[in-house]
């Protein structure tokens, strides 16, 4: 090969000048482009170069502490998420305990209506049944509420669980407690086959409690303890 053909594919070298003067008309190049920094060797002694001199030492060093700080303040939320998970894994476990030490029927409402309340640090819990009249069969309890029939299934949609936050409480759901709540977990539970649609309600007067997209597992599993509660307190069979 010749030594022109090879000169012809050899790009010519760009001046210090050119590199300039298209950095003057691309002034955000290293903002888009910040691992640039990475291949530059920074000047020393900027200051007896005139003041329109980029100290890029000092650049590298506010990215490399705001890196660390980015770094730092991740770390501390993922910390914060796991102790707050581990409480509220230990809470629930907490309920599950109270629900199997329950000594009557009742004391097991009780438990769920104003025990767990206070555990896990909520306003309110209620029971809310479907039934075609005001009278309950075992469950003519308070914090206990009749629901006409198709009503839970018009708030779940056909889901197991809803959150939902900056809400207002509804009476069906609540009774006289309605007005505290503002953020709700509802939770269906399949007490038996031929047992009425029961809804567990979580509410808060903080707005934000419960939102749209939080894990619900530990939710879910003290839904299944108090669904086999149920069960055998009532003498029902197990779900198939």
């Amino acid at each position: 090969m010749s030594s022109a053909m090879t000169d012809k594919n050899i790009s010519p070298a760009l001046s210090a000048e050119e590199i300039i003067s298209w950095l003057r008309e691309n002034p955000n190049f290293l903002h888009d482009f910040p691992e640039a920094c990475d291949l530059l060797d920074p000047p020393r002694n900027h200051k007896d170069q005139g003041k329109s001199v980029v100290d890029f030492q000092q650049f590298m060093v506010k990215r490399l502490r705001a890196d660390r700080d980015g770094i730092i303040e991740e770390a501390r939320e993922i910390v914060e998420t796991s102790r707050a998970n581990m409480s509220n894994q230990m809470r629930i476990h907490n309920a599950v305990l109270l629900l199997l030490d329950a000594a009557s029927f009742d004391d097991f409402i009780h438990v769920i209506i104003m025990d767990i309340v206070a555990l896990l640090d909520l306003d309110i819990i209620s029971l809310v049944v479907e039934a075609d009249g005001n009278d309950i069969p075992h469950i003519n309890l308070p914090g206990v509420h009749v629901a006409s029939a198709g009503t839970i299934n018009l708030l779940m949609n056909n889901r197991k669980i809803v959150l939902e936050s900056h809400i207002n409480g509804l009476d069906q759901v609540y009774g006289g407690g309605a007005g505290l709540v503002k953020s709700q977990a509802l939770l269906r539970l399949h007490i038996a086959a031929h047992a009425p649609d029961v809804l567990l309600a979580f509410g808060s007067r903080n707005p934000e409690l419960f939102q749209p997209g939080q894990g619900t597992e530990l939710t879910l599993f003290l839904g299944h303890i108090i669904e086999r509660c149920f069960r055998q307190w009532l003498n029902l069979p197990p779900q198939s």
